[in-house]
């Protein structure tokens, strides 16, 4: 059951009222940092993929169209209250980042904060981020990775063991994943423990 959507969904729903606690804080600097790397312009439509409660609208630009997905609809539910709170006009959607219910080529941004990390199957979500993307369209990514150059030891495989299940995968690395999905990286910082975090800018 681990690793799953269906496992996803159960425990995020479980998570979603003491979300905003454990994550709003922690994550303000890395969110802002990563969605400062953003070329913005005014008019441009954007996706933020697994959303959660909405904490990344506050550092987005307000003259933009935004579309908000999550796989649980607890989380739907406070990003909504959210945006309705920030008198932001957001379409808050119910969606599986593995199969997104857009049109191709229908963003200019898409952003991917603290999802790739927790997905079964990141490929297939680089996948749909990139169908839904412009051609000049900017992936924006935030959330922990494994140095790209480091091999998964036994001690953090064990580790993963029981990351995976409370929360996280802490084995994936960001750039096999975000170039073998036909991206091509621009920015990469460290933004949180050490470069545990790293905040990434791509574009097709």
């Amino acid at each position: 059951m681990i690793n799953t959507t269906a496992w996803n969904r159960l425990r995020y729903t479980a998570y979603a009222p003491l979300y905003d606690l454990l994550a709003a804080r922690t994550f303000c600097k890395p969110r802002r940092t990563a969605l400062g790397q953003v070329d913005w312009e005014l008019g441009m439509r954007v996706l933020l993929v697994g959303a959660g409660t909405g904490l990344d609208l506050p550092y987005l630009p307000h003259e933009i169209e935004t579309h908000l997905t999550d796989l649980t609809p607890a989380m739907i539910k406070r990003a909504r209250e959210r945006a309705e709170k920030a008198q932001r006009d957001v379409e808050c959607r119910v969606m599986d980042a593995a199969a997104l219910d857009y049109p191709d080529e229908y963003f200019d941004v898409v952003v991917m904060h603290l999802i790739l990390a927790v997905m079964p199957n990141p490929q297939q979500g680089l996948a749909e981020a990139y169908r839904v993307l412009k051609g000049d369209g900017q992936l924006c990514v935030m959330d922990k990775f494994q140095p790209d150059a480091q091999p998964t030891g036994l001690g953090r495989r064990a580790l993963n063991a029981f990351t995976s299940f409370i929360a996280t995968d802490i084995t994936r690395q960001a750039t096999p994943l975000i170039q073998n999905a036909g991206f091509t990286i621009r920015r990469d910082e460290p933004v949180l423990m050490n470069g545990l975090f790293r905040a990434l800018l791509a574009t097709k």
